[in-house]
């Protein structure tokens, strides 16, 4: 029987989650998504280039039983440090809303169909983004080779 343990603690910060194996591995995780999606490319930082954020966000994914099944982190923008119509002119919030879901699930006790649940890894638009944006090498994760440099995003991303 394969056995998988997954850390029961979620870390306050990047520093208490780099200490930990199963939370280093589950950010590695995230940052390889972003990777193979081609999410960003390090260049070398201009001063007069705004720089964003990043920040770690951690969760344990649970089962119906309060069982720990993931350890997920999340690597976020901090879009606060942006200035509308200098830093972006559009913004976007890919979250769900808990009236559509109540709409669907009805829809779907109407109608007699099964619902089915699974968990998504990953999100990326796929759109290209319009605007250069900057941000700075993930906490924990910076580039030995080119410590100063930052990386210019491609597409928007959340993991």
């Amino acid at each position: 029987m394969l056995s998988i343990v997954f850390s029961n603690i979620e870390p306050k910060n990047v520093n208490e989650a780099l200490v930990d194996s199963d939370w280093v591995s589950a950010m590695q995780e995230g940052l390889h998504q972003f990777q193979r999606n081609k999410v960003w490319h390090i260049v070398p930082w201009l001063e007069d280039r705004s720089i964003i954020g990043t920040k770690w966000v951690f969760r344990n994914k649970l089962d119906e039983f309060a069982t720990v099944t993931r350890n997920k982190a999340r690597l976020v923008v901090q879009g606060c440090n942006q200035d509308e119509r200098i830093d972006y002119k559009e913004t976007f919030a890919p979250v769900k809303r808990i009236e559509a879901i109540r709409i669907l699930v009805a829809f779907a006790a109407q109608i007699e169909i099964k619902l089915y649940q699974m968990d998504v890894k990953s999100a990326l638009l796929r759109q290209y983004l319009k605007e250069e944006e900057h941000v700075i090498q993930p906490s924990g994760f910076e580039n030995n080779e080119f410590p100063n440099h930052v990386l210019k995003k491609t597409k928007h991303f959340m993991v």
